[in-house]
């Protein structure tokens, strides 16, 4: 039984997650980083919950999405309006679930050819 959504060529697929790590396609993370619907995937500077400030949604906003997804770690905790104000002011659609639902949900925007990006925050991942 086929698990995952087919993909639209070039599109990047989250196809495993464990806790502190996530591979993208063929290639394991073990640290909080960015999954653009497109384009390369990046390490994302908050490594912990308590580490979210403005700037990192504010990268996040200038990414031209249309929805960002937010995987707050292994339990869902929501950032602080004020940090999501770059997101807000741009009519960027947010939606915050722990890390696997954010993940789960970030495949199924991206198969429909949704412009979706996956911050995911990874607490003790080594990089």
């Amino acid at each position: 039984m086929k698990f995952q959504p087919d993909s639209l060529p070039g599109t990047n697929m989250l196809t495993r997650v464990e806790p502190g790590r996530v591979w993208v396609g063929a290639t394991a993370h073990a640290s909080s980083l960015v999954v653009p619907w497109r384009g390369e995937v990046r390490r994302w500077a908050p490594a912990r919950f308590e580490d979210l400030a403005a700037a990192h949604f504010d990268e996040l906003a200038a990414s031209g999405a249309e929805v960002v997804l937010f995987g707050s770690g292994a339990r869902l905790r929501f950032p602080a309006p004020a940090l999501l104000r770059a997101l807000i002011e741009r009519r960027i659609g947010v939606e915050t679930m722990d890390t696997a639902a954010a993940c789960r949900t970030y495949n199924v925007l991206a198969a429909e050819g949704r412009c979706v990006v996956a911050a995911l925050l990874l607490p003790g991942g080594a990089g």
